[in-house]
């Protein structure tokens, strides 16, 4: 396959960037990372700067893969990270428009990196359940509803990859932090702070700068692991409930 690459690069945090055409050669069963990595060996050897991108896993279970391919956050095909869409995607001659995820909350760092940290400093602001540590319970020694169980599950799914606030017209990042919102709230080790983790993740998402939520639905569309936008109502539902119930 023969593609053509349309690649946003940046220097820096600070400096202005631009796309920049490349040809590539790549195989059906690529990877689209394998693929970047064929490019960058090339550069490298015609003494060029390799394109920087975020991975780790490549197994589609990190989230660092983050980049917007042809306008889709992590691609065209649905529920699937970047570093697991494959070349047999795209078509040979194909024009791959590659960059970063856009947010003010999530800037660029270099060509298609962008810092994610807000997300972290979200999940410190209450992402935690104050219980004992130590050898592990026995089984089912705390019950749990299924339905309970099986929506805190969905909830867990969440990788933090972004692709939520860059598919939201508005940058909002209610998907991500509802989807850690609801994962506590519904096990009985996340009733202690309850009330306190929805006001302080919701205080520092808004303090973060991320816009807010109107209902578009595209972070559901554009989420790898397919989290719904039934945690932002159960979100909302636990801000409220803090707020006006001592």
């Amino acid at each position: 396959m023969q593609i053509t690459l349309e690649i946003w690069r940046q220097k820096g945090p600070t400096d202005s960037g631009h796309f920049e055409t490349y040809q590539a050669k790549a195989e059906p069963d690529m990877s689209f990372l394998e693929m970047l990595d064929v490019l960058n060996e090339v550069l490298l050897a015609q003494g060029k700067e390799p394109v920087a991108f975020d991975h780790d896993c490549r197994e589609g279970i990190c989230g660092s893969c983050s980049m917007v391919i042809n306008g889709f956050a992590h691609g065209p095909e649905a529920l699937t990270t970047t570093c697991q869409l494959h070349m047999r995607s795209f078509q040979d001659g194909d024009r791959i428009t590659i960059e970063p995820f856009r947010a003010k909350a999530m800037p660029v760092q270099k060509d298609l990196v962008v810092d994610r940290s807000a997300f972290d400093r979200i999940m410190a602001a209450g992402g935690y359940v104050s219980v004992n540590t130590g050898a592990a319970p026995e089984a089912h020694s705390v019950p749990v509803p299924k339905e309970n169980a099986e929506q805190a599950m969905d909830a867990a799914a969440c990788i933090g990859c972004g692709a939520c606030v860059a598919a939201c017209p508005n940058a909002a990042a209610m998907l991500f932090t509802s989807a850690k919102i609801s994962q506590l709230s519904l096990l009985p080790q996340g009733q202690p702070e309850r009330k306190a983790r929805a006001l302080a993740m919701v205080s520092q998402m808004d303090k973060e700068g991320f816009g807010a939520c109107t209902n578009h639905y595209e972070c559901m569309g554009a989420c790898p692991k397919g989290i719904s936008v039934d945690n932002i109502a159960r979100m909302n539902r636990e801000y409220l409930r803090s707020e006006l119930l001592p």
